[in-house]
């Protein structure tokens, strides 16, 4: 299923915008936006879709959403029944597309920025105590004035950097591309990963691309990534056949030729094993997109 390109904000005097979504359910629209978002969950349970992630959702969530990252909240079926009981409600922050390069003019707020930097991927943050303060926190803005709405975005922004328990959603490969690192070794890697994925992938080139013997190259990339190689590559390949799985434009055997991966069994495994569950049933849970 093709996502959309929603972009309706006007940013008039404003570097973010701040919304009290109340519904009888959230709009069922598989969809992008050139702002990153910020999304509190305070009533209604269902279905997050972020990129290739397909998790359940329920009050108390805290997302960051990434510029041009596809999503949708999707409630369950008994959202769309007519019960006046149940209601869909949630604050969210739009930031306009510059308000992360304007926040690099401050080093002071380098940590804030590194999150709006990670969340290309879309993070949810799942510390109980610090998400409580958060929610506490947005829900102060609504009566702040202008200049006291961004100290206080600031300070919320800041509390979620803090946080270390936290967890990305869509995996590496779904992503259009890897931001640039500060390690120029390891982005000849990604880009030849990126370059060849879908062809065949070969530890010994990855590895002389950066003038190490493949045992070396293993162990480097490996404390880089809390994973293996092959692993990481396999996770690549998998994102993408997420995508084309998204699509619909071809049969799972298909896909599993067109994401790198030689047979259908080996791609059935690798998929079940990063996604927990099997292609088929990843179709089967996104259709309810349709």
């Amino acid at each position: 299923m093709k996502a959309q390109l929603i972009s309706q904000h006007v940013y008039q005097n404003k570097s973010f915008i701040l919304e009290n979504h109340h519904y009888n359910n959230f709009l069922k629209a598989w969809h992008y936006h050139p702002e990153l978002e910020l999304v509190i969950i305070h009533e209604s349970t269902g279905t997050r879709f972020v990129g290739d992630n397909i998790e359940k959702f329920e009050p108390g969530e805290i997302v960051l959403i990434g510029k041009n990252l596809p999503h949708m909240w999707l409630n369950d079926k008994i959202y769309f029944e007519g019960n006046p009981n149940l209601k869909a409600k949630a604050h969210v922050i739009h930031f306009h597309k510059t308000f992360a390069s304007g926040l690099a003019q401050f080093p002071e707020l380098s940590c804030i920025l590194k999150l709006l930097n990670k969340s290309k991927r879309g993070i949810e943050f799942e510390d109980k105590n610090r998400n409580r303060d958060v929610i506490t926190a947005v829900n102060d803005m609504f009566n702040l004035k202008k200049y006291e709405k961004i100290i206080k975005l600031l300070e919320i922004l800041k509390c979620l950097s803090d946080q270390n328990d936290y967890k990305t959603l869509s995996s590496t490969g779904y992503v259009d591309k890897f931001s640039e690192k500060k390690d120029t070794k390891i982005l000849k890697v990604y880009k030849y990963i990126m370059n060849n994925f879908t062809q065949g992938i070969c530890l010994d080139e990855a590895a002389d691309l950066i003038n190490m013997n493949p045992s070396a190259f293993s162990r480097y990339f490996k404390r880089i990534h809390k994973k293996t190689f092959t692993r990481y590559v396999n996770e690549v390949k998998v994102g993408y056949a997420c995508k084309l799985l998204i699509e619909q434009k071809f049969n799972i055997a298909e896909i599993c030729y067109k994401s790198g991966f030689n047979n259908v069994s080996n791609f059935n495994r690798q998929f079940k094993s990063i996604k927990e569950m099997t292609p088929s049933d990843f179709i089967k849970l996104h259709g309810a997109t349709n």
